[in-house]
């Protein structure tokens, strides 16, 4: 995964309205749940037996390996109020946005010593949601992190840099050396 990528991940897991399950038993028998019951499906899932699995449900077992304990916890934030999420992400496709803060290296085509010359600059932009949609629906679709990262350029471009389409008609933004990006929605 890219960078864009994990910040809209970042971003989806900050809608939960509740906090994950603590315990390693609590979160297996959500993973058992989200699973439709199948402790062979979890068992698969996390590379380790069906027993384990069973032990773990019925809390025999309550204290995993760090290597499980970390693959048990990204599965369960993976599937955790799948339609919290959705919802929000509908929210801010449709009417809300999404928020950029990012440090990066922002240039153009322009002559060198000017202020358009290429360099790092730190920018906390809204984005309409025109652009949250098709961030959405790039990631969904299994867009790379270059596809992800020109959408999020696009949307700097003309609304940070052009203003909506009132100054610098003919800008080309170049969005290069990412330091961080962070997103919200």
């Amino acid at each position: 995964m890219g960078i864009i990528q994990d910040s809209l991940d970042k971003a989806e897991e900050h809608t939960a309205t509740r906090p994950l399950p603590k315990s390693a038993p609590a979160q297996m028998r959500f993973l058992v749940k989200s699973e439709k019951g199948s402790t062979m499906a979890v068992a698969r899932l996390l590379g380790v037996s069906q027993r384990t699995v069973e032990r773990y449900v019925k809390a025999q077992i309550k204290r995993p390996r760090k290597d499980l304990a970390a693959r048990l916890e990204r599965e369960v934030r993976r599937r955790w109020q799948p339609r919290v999420r959705e919802r929000a992400k509908k929210r801010a496709a449709t009417v809300g946005g999404i928020v950029i803060e990012t440090r990066a290296r922002f240039g153009f085509t322009a002559a060198p010593g000017s202020t358009d010359d290429s360099r790092i600059r730190r920018i906390t932009q809204a984005l309409p949601p025109a652009y949250a949609a098709r961030l959405f629906d790039a990631q969904a679709a299994g867009a790379t992190e270059q596809q992800l990262r020109e959408i999020a350029a696009e949307g700097l471009q003309e609304i940070y840099f052009k203003d909506h389409g009132r100054r610098a008609d003919g800008l080309r933004v170049e969005f290069t050396d990412i330091e961080y990006v962070e997103m919200e929605f």
